[in-house]
């Protein structure tokens, strides 16, 4: 599979990005972390729930300030589309489109049946077991487009290889994936950055340690909440 990435007459897309600007894209949102800090729940030091204000019930002043901020940092990359997956990428993904006034389209996932023809990737479900099928019907990703991906979680990175490839298959161009909350310890950010994709996350989890969560700040520092 061919990863078409943006060419470098353009901002640092493709190539390994200096340490200001790898640190421009992950900087700490603070209202964000901020909230997590204060009222995650974390379960067995392996899952972390924030889904009262994120991705159940959604705090929709947070979300929209969220959308901002991802589009803020995925402005200089120039999008003009981005794409989720099914369901809880919807959110974000849809506030970060708005703000930066282009379309967005997930991959469905609980009833994929779509126009023809269609790009389709199968995914692994660590939580479910099994495989999950991504949809996209091939005219909502022309050749020509400028994708950013928007997720709420990046944890192991495997459904945003699997949009990635979608990407890919399409003939069109992946400029950079952002995500509102990466769990670095799973290390999804990796196999992204080695297809030479920019990685923006706006709160880093560092780790999950007795029953608390420890945030990514600063400069590659700590702090535990």
């Amino acid at each position: 599979m061919m990863f078409q990435m943006a060419q470098m007459d353009q901002p640092p897309e493709a190539m390994g990005l200096p340490d200001e600007a790898r640190y421009a894209l992950n900087a700490p949102f603070e209202p964000l972390a901020r909230r997590i800090a204060a009222e995650a729940t974390v379960i067995d030091d392996r899952i972390l729930r924030i889904d009262h204000f994120l991705n159940h019930r959604i705090d929709t002043a947070l979300m929209r300030a969220i959308g901002a901020a991802l589009a803020r940092r995925l402005a200089p990359l120039r999008p003009d589309l981005v794409l989720t997956a099914e369901a809880s990428g919807i959110a974000p993904a849809l506030v970060t489109a708005l703000a930066l006034d282009v379309p967005m389209v997930y991959a469905k996932k609980y009833a994929p049946e779509v126009e023809a023809p269609a790009l389709s990737r199968l995914v692994p479900s660590p939580t479910r077991g099994g495989q999950t099928r991504l949809v996209i019907a091939a005219r909502y990703l022309p050749p020509a487009a400028r994708v950013a991906l928007v997720d709420d979680f990046l944890a192991n990175g495997r459904t945003a290889l699997a949009l990635a490839e979608l990407v890919a298959e399409a003939g069109a161009t992946l400029v950079a994936a952002g995500f509102v909350v990466e769990k670095c310890f799973q290390g999804g950010r990796a196999p992204l950055e080695g297809l030479g994709v920019p990685v923006a996350a706006l709160a880093q989890i560092e780790r999950l340690e007795a029953g608390r969560v420890v945030l990514r700040r600063g400069r590659g520092g700590s702090a535990q909440r």
